[in-house]
């Protein structure tokens, strides 16, 4: 059944169109987008698709395959309410109707195969379709930026995770095989090749199956900790920061404090070298960077879980050419640069790991940069 197919079956009449966008891993650069620095996401081929229709009221209303109807006055919406996937399309329109003047309910239907709570963006997919569909159906004419920066505030203001930008980006500027480089101080953006054909790679993500849960205060803390350490150190941005400047204010910053500064200013060079590499055509190169990501994450930052270390040091140990954790943290995704002919025997080992630790069973598949958001029909 399609999405414009559930539309219809749930609410008795067609839709005037579908809208997707898809879920993001990110090549590198964590935890860098709130703090103006560097960050090199893709797309992926999993999608959330959307039907919507106005209303003549202000009732939202919403149906997956997997839930009935859920429903909510517009007036209704604020932070935390509603929650579950309603929170993301209420929210959309909420902001929406906040932000641009949009003052009346809408029918929703939701499609989405991006496995959900694995730090592959799944919110950010649903709230870019949402708002993607609602500018077009209402003549809003939303840039792509403009679409990303509403999707951004429905995290904030409705969900309450204080995200950075990244995600929605990816989301709506993704292209076929291109990397997108964003530098999140003025969104500037760039497309950089990704030839992982000519080199016989691959990228190899591993969902572990391990809780990922932003919204209940670990991010937020995480980036607390960022802010407070721009404060000291005096800058506009953390991403202004150098090591020197962190060695002179030791003394003023807590360890907490000093680690997520110290991952931030490392990450953004290892953007930056990453970016080098990929515009020189020197793809087998980054590897090791991946890596010493992943490293900064879980010994700086602070954010990984045993479930993810153990997937990455089994791919690291099996042959990849380089490996980290993905997304926000505190569970979620693993990304393996990875020989094409190797990718199958790692995502073996890496489940044999897995079940010798008596943790749940990952997944894992092969990934190449998607397109990113757009009208399907």
């Amino acid at each position: 059944m399609t999405v414009q197919e559930l539309f219809y079956s749930t609410y008795g009449y067609q839709p005037p169109g579908a809208w997707s966008a898809p879920g993001r891993a990110n090549l590198i650069g964590e935890h860098t987008d709130y703090t103006g620095g560097f960050v090199m996401p893709f797309a992926l081929d999993f999608r959330a698709r959307i039907a919507a229709n106005p209303r003549s009221d202000q009732l939202i209303r919403a149906v997956t395959p997997d839930i009935t109807v859920q429903e909510i006055q517009l007036d209704h919406v604020h932070l935390g309410e509603p929650t579950g996937f309603l929170g993301y399309l209420a929210g959309a329109a909420w902001v929406l109707h906040n932000e641009y003047g949009v003052d009346h309910g809408w029918d929703f239907a939701l499609q989405s195969d991006i496995p959900i709570g694995a730090g592959l963006s799944s919110s950010a997919a649903i709230t870019c379709a949402v708002i993607l569909a609602v500018s077009e159906i209402a003549d809003l004419n939303l840039s792509q930026i403009q679409i990303a920066l509403t999707a951004q505030q429905v995290e904030h203001r409705v969900i309450g995770t204080p995200c950075g930008i990244m995600d929605q980006l990816a989301s709506m500027l993704g292209e076929k095989n291109q990397i997108l480089f964003i530098d999140t101080s003025d969104f500037s953006h760039e497309q950089v090749p990704w030839n992982g054909d000519s080199h016989d790679l691959t990228i190899l993500i591993t969902n572990t199956k391990s809780p990922h849960v932003l919204a209940d205060g670990q991010y937020a803390t995480k980036r607390a900790l960022c802010e407070q350490a721009t404060e000291i150190i005096n800058v506009e941005q953390l991403r202004d920061a150098t090591l020197a400047d962190l060695n002179r204010h030791q003394g003023q910053l807590s360890p907490d404090q000093q680690s997520c500064a110290r991952h931030v200013i490392t990450e953004n060079a290892r953007v930056l070298e990453t970016k080098k590499l990929l515009l020189n055509d020197q793809l087998p190169l980054i590897g090791p960077l991946l890596t010493a990501s992943h490293e900064s994450l879980r010994d700086d930052f602070k954010v990984t879980v045993s479930q993810v270390d153990l997937a990455v040091d089994t791919a690291l140990s099996n042959g990849a050419l380089g490996a980290r954790m993905i997304g926000g943290g505190f569970g979620g995704c693993t990304l393996a640069l990875v020989k094409k002919v190797d990718a199958e025997v790692i995502s073996a080992r890496i489940a044999t790991a897995f079940r010798n630790h008596d943790y749940k069973a990952p997944e894992s598949f092969v990934a190449s940069p998607a397109a990113g958001a757009q009208r399907d029909s």
